[in-house]
């Protein structure tokens, strides 16, 4: 099987109060696993079968008649790499490389919070708030639905997930409460090191 549901990097309670464990039950195990549970059946006996997500992503970005496919996988990847994002006792402004591209693109740690916040309250609907890289330059992108920065050629140092599911049952309607804490005391600082290229 080409996709995987990953292990979460914690316990389910790890997160809390920030994410609950009951949200992580919904959201791992509930609709993470549906993401992989419906690529994998899409993809069963194509040519895609045994490809990596990065590779069935970039082969079926684009594609109306593969749409299925990349949604589902896409979905699945982002959300591999959302986990990753957070860990316990996260948060606060980066140390490290990221640091330094932080505060000569957007001029401090505290101005790019704003905008990363303001990214992920602006995206209308459903979708995703990054820290992407492209070529030497960081920069900040938003993403509705199961779209990836992948599919436009750029590499995710961080995100925050912004559909429904990852925040409603703790903040509600909240939104942008959910992405100061996400913010503050969760974002995995040596991971998003670890992705710069």
């Amino acid at each position: 099987m080409a996709i995987m549901l990953p292990e979460l990097p914690y316990a389910k309670n790890a997160l809390e109060p920030v994410i609950s464990a009951r949200t992580l039950e919904f959201h791992h195990g509930k609709h993470h696993n549906a993401y992989v549970t419906n690529a994998n059946k899409l993809i069963k006996g194509t040519d895609l079968e045994n490809m990596d997500m990065e590779t069935i992503i970039a082969k079926t970005a684009g594609d109306a008649d593969k749409a299925g496919i990349f949604n589902n996988t896409a979905q699945a990847f982002n959300h591999s790499f959302y986990w990753k994002c957070m860990k316990p006792g996260g948060g606060g402004a980066p140390t490290g490389l990221i640091a330094e591209k932080i505060n000569k693109t957007f001029g401090s740690y505290e101005k790019f919070a704003e905008a990363f916040k303001t990214a992920g309250v602006t995206q209308f609907g459903s979708g995703w708030a990054w820290l992407v890289q492209d070529g030497e330059a960081i920069k900040i992108m938003k993403t509705l639905n199961a779209d990836t920065p992948l599919a436009h050629g750029y590499t995710p140092l961080l995100t925050a997930d912004v559909w429904e599911h990852a925040y409603y049952l703790d903040y509600q309607n909240m939104r942008p409460s959910y992405l100061a804490a996400f913010l503050d005391k969760l974002v995995n600082w040596d991971f998003v090191n670890a992705n710069l290229k």
